[in-house]
């Protein structure tokens, strides 16, 4: 049995670990990573989106060359 059963996953693929009784999608992750993953959104600058004020990217060296343009 175990062989038709090896064989029928890789055929036709396995069923879904990720669904809940209800049908929803359940990650199976312990209760801390999930706090983890919630408090680094709150307590985090760098990931909160409602301070996030774009990227920096390349901020000095446009401000250097408008200084050395304007003196």
């Amino acid at each position: 049995m175990g062989i038709l059963k090896s064989i029928g996953e890789f055929l036709f693929g396995r069923d879904p670990d990720i669904f809940d009784n209800n049908g929803q999608v359940s990650h199976k992750l312990p209760k801390r990573k999930w706090d983890d993953w919630q408090n680094r959104y709150i307590k985090s600058d760098e990931y909160n989106w409602r301070t996030h004020k774009g990227t920096n990217a390349g901020l000095n060296s446009k401000n250097q060359s408008s200084n050395s343009k304007n003196s």
